[in-house]
């Protein structure tokens, strides 16, 4: 009895977080950053926005698609339940169904021709307090979309691979820190159930790592910012 009144007299609140949660599981949510792999387009301590109805419309909590609503393109970045555990990801889409990829030295070859790289400037990377390494930093232009990537040559890393042909309904993700991301080069091309949705721009974002050790400071130039 005491539970039927409950629910009674706060059935607008409960309507609120069902409606609340519906919103976030199938139509728009945010992820904050955890990690460097998607440096320096992205940074650790951003969150993001993510569209989930850019490309299909889902079951909530589920990968099976009702609709699809649009293509992934070359250069978007997307949030991705990883194919190899599961794990939520966040990557820039390279290749697309059927496109041949394959990597020599650093330098991405798509259908065959290489990317242009411009713009390299050097720069210091900080990995964790007291542990700052060199990182070059160069625009890639992928096919009419040009993106910030960046090396650290001090790492081991894979930073060749032959040609591949993207399998039908799947894409080859990378992160844009080439020598400090699990992607595509790891864990395999992506099925399009597993894209999550298009992560178009940041929504606030605080420092997580300085030279002092760990804090949190915002970076108020990073807010409401697109996402490249």
């Amino acid at each position: 009895m005491n539970l039927k009144r409950l629910l009674r007299d706060n059935r607008g609140f409960i309507l609120f977080l069902f409606s609340f949660a519906l919103l976030r599981t199938a139509v728009a949510d945010w992820n904050p950053i955890p990690s460097g792999s998607m440096r320096p387009t992205l940074l650790e301590g951003d969150v993001v926005l993510v569209n989930r109805l850019a490309y299909d419309l889902k079951l909530p909590l589920t990968d099976i698609v009702l609709l699809p609503l649009g293509e992934p393109q070359r250069g978007d970045v997307v949030t991705l339940s990883s194919p190899a555990g599961g794990t939520r990801l966040i990557k820039r889409i390279v290749g697309l169904p059927g496109d041949r990829i394959a990597m020599r030295n650093e330098v991405l070859i798509l259908n065959g021709q290489p990317l242009s790289y411009g713009d390299t400037q050097n720069h210091g990377e900080t990995l964790a307090p007291g542990w700052a390494i060199d990182a070059v930093r160069a625009t890639e232009d992928l096919g009419g979309h040009p993106h910030t990537v960046q090396f650290l040559p001090a790492l081991r890393a894979r930073r060749d691979f032959a040609e591949i042909t993207v399998p039908a309904g799947q894409y080859f993700l990378l992160g844009d820190n080439r020598d400090n991301s699990e992607d595509s080069r790891f864990i395999g091309t992506v099925p399009r159930e597993k894209l999550i949705g298009r992560a178009h721009h940041v929504l606030v974002a605080a420092d997580w790592l300085g030279e002092d050790g760990w804090r949190m400071a915002p970076r108020f130039e990073r807010w409401v910012s697109a996402i490249r």
